[in-house]
């Protein structure tokens, strides 16, 4: 080539090259993903308890199922409880609107003789017109979610034991020993199919009559299948992560908790979109109820005991962050894994139930300082 060629050539590559982009190792990326502090610590959760109580049961089908069933519950709340904190906002009435929503589906059925189809509806809508009610009360006084939420955990939960006495003098609602409120449930088509039971029975029974998970006397397969909860904790994960990352909708949540005057001033309806989310919450909150009435065949005004916690620790140990503005729903499923590991996996070592606790606070107080700083080291805070 002669020096002419070359002179102008060389100019022309470099111009390709914008300085300004610069390439990001693999590595790099994905400890600026949200969940990656979650995917981590489930990790070398599944590892302390392999060794700890590999030999236990807690690894084989049903003790699979058993802590499944946990994370799938918890899983549900962590769903809204992360959406809502990546839009900037945390909801501390989850709690609480788990035992009213079950007063919504127990008392109508049971005293007033409705459908248990159309019960279940005034249950899913009447929380989520209470999700409503917080969004508009936090956009028109503009007070702290902290603050609005905070009373509505008080008024929700004060509302489940007052009507609970009245129809019961108890703070139970049940009937028959459960049979009654269960039984209706099973008889409506639809809301069994939804909300009762196990799925993939027939996969496991295969299983176990092929000999690779343990067998009853019958041949059926001891773990029956996989909880409902399971299935609607994989079904929300799944339509919040696509919600997040595939929609206009999702960049608005992001953007809202990420700047909320800088949102409004380019377009998005900040207000509406906070809203949204309360709503999404306190559906999943009334989703866990009719689950837990389904179950149990009762309604109890002190179901769902500092679920919202939970919740929110799940969410924080699955990458987001107090400030709003990041976060994982995937990361939240993470999180929930941990929960029902621990909870049930404690069990089946020799360790104290009270350590539960403990390492619930220690996993939160990880998972900020970690998430804080992957937030600034590698995700643009500071270079």
């Amino acid at each position: 080539m002669n020096p002419i060629t070359q002179a102008t050539a060389e100019p022309a590559e470099m111009s390709d090259r914008d300085e300004r982009i610069r390439e990001v190792g693999w590595f790099r990326r994905l400890l600026a993903r949200p969940e990656f502090g979650a995917l981590a610590g489930t990790v070398l959760v599944f590892a302390i308890f392999g060794v700890a109580a590999g030999g236990s049961g807690m690894f084989n089908s049903e003790g699979v199922v058993n802590w499944l069933t946990v994370a799938g519950y918890l899983g549900i709340l962590a769903v809204g409880a992360a959406m809502l904190m990546i839009a900037g906002e945390f909801d501390l009435s989850v709690g609480s609107m788990i035992g009213f929503a079950g007063m919504m589906l127990a008392i109508p059925v049971l005293y007033w003789g409705w459908p248990i189809s159309v019960a279940v509806a005034f249950c899913l809508v009447g929380a989520m017109a209470l999700g409503w009610v917080n969004g508009y009360l936090l956009a028109r006084t503009g007070l702290p979610s902290f603050i609005v939420t905070l009373a509505f955990f008080f008024i929700l939960r004060g509302l489940s034991l007052a009507l609970s006495i009245l129809f019961t003098g108890k703070t139970i609602i049940s009937a028959n020993g459960d049979l009654v409120l269960r039984a209706l449930i099973a008889e409506d088509p639809l809301i069994s199919t939804l909300f009762v039971g196990h799925c993939f029975t027939g996969v496991y029974d295969a299983l176990a009559r092929a000999g690779f998970i343990a067998a009853n006397q019958t041949g059926a397969a001891l773990a029956i299948g996989i909880p409902k909860a399971v299935v609607w904790w994989i079904a929300l994960t799944a339509i919040g992560a696509f919600m997040l990352g595939r929609t206009q909708l999702g960049n608005w949540i992001l953007a809202s908790g990420g700047d909320a005057n800088a949102a409004k001033n380019v377009g998005i309806p900040v207000a509406r979109v906070k809203t949204g989310m309360f709503m999404v919450t306190a559906f999943c909150a009334a989703i866990f109820a009719v689950l837990q009435v389904a179950d149990a065949g009762s309604a109890s005004a002190d179901r769902g005991l500092q679920k919202e916690f939970e919740a929110i620790i799940a969410a924080v140990i699955g990458g987001c962050l107090l400030t709003g503005g990041f976060g994982s729903v995937i990361g939240a499923a993470f999180g929930a894994v941990i929960f029902g590991m621990v909870q049930i996996g404690i069990g089946y070592t020799s360790i104290d139930n009270s350590w539960y606790r403990v390492f619930l606070g220690l996993m939160l107080l990880i998972a900020v300082i970690f998430n804080n700083y992957i937030r600034q080291r590698y995700a643009g805070g500071r270079h």
